[in-house]
């Protein structure tokens, strides 16, 4: 059952929370995490350890301009983020191609069965081993157990949780939004059509 279609579902939040980013190395990678992030129905972004500036401003420029609430916070101590998370009732999903597989296993319905906002535990690079351990991870959840990229794999595990709900979506205040339509590019903005061929 997808958590839009059960009476009991409250929506819940979903945050990044990106490990092992190398400010000079994972610009790129962890820039289109976050933005995947938040164009998926995540609710906020954590870079944890580490603050890039360059990273934050391209995120709240896309954020302002296309709409919507996207928090992005940086530099905060994974330890701190996740003993707080679980204080505050969350619970923690450690995204990793060594957890449980997401089409063979039911984890997917154990996770939406909590009902409670998810702490979703990405590294950037090799991970410390306690991120298995149950004092870290609620839950080790695999989208697929072959070498890919985590920005793939978020896509995946929120178009799963979200059952495609996130896809349409409405971001609030867009001062720009893409008009979909079979042929050509047409974009909004602030009211008025412009299109393209």
């Amino acid at each position: 059952m997808e958590p839009s279609s059960s009476p009991d579902f409250v929506p819940v939040k979903i945050t990044i929370l990106r490990w092992g980013h190398r400010v000079q190395r994972d610009v790129r990678l962890t820039t289109h995490v976050a933005l995947t992030a938040r164009a998926l129905g995540a609710s906020g972004f954590i870079l944890a350890d580490v603050a890039d500036n360059h990273i934050k401003e391209t995120v709240s420029k896309i954020t302002q301009a296309w709409g919507g609430s996207f928090k992005f916070e940086m530099a905060l101590p994974w330890k701190s983020m996740i003993r707080k998370w679980k204080n505050e009732g969350g619970i923690i999903v450690h995204l990793t191609a060594y957890g449980e597989n997401i089409q063979a296993s039911n984890v997917m319905s154990r996770i939406k069965a909590q009902n409670k906002d998810i702490l979703l535990l990405m590294g950037s690079q090799k991970v410390p081993g306690e991120f298995y351990s149950e004092e870290i991870s609620d839950f080790n959840v695999a989208v697929g157990n072959q070498p890919h990229s985590e920005c793939s794999a978020l896509a995946i595990f929120l178009d799963r949780y979200f059952g495609g709900q996130e896809l349409n979506k409405p971001f609030e205040k867009a001062k720009i939004s893409i008009v979909p339509k079979e042929r050509g590019k047409e974009i909004k903005t602030n009211l008025e059509f412009h299109e393209t061929v």
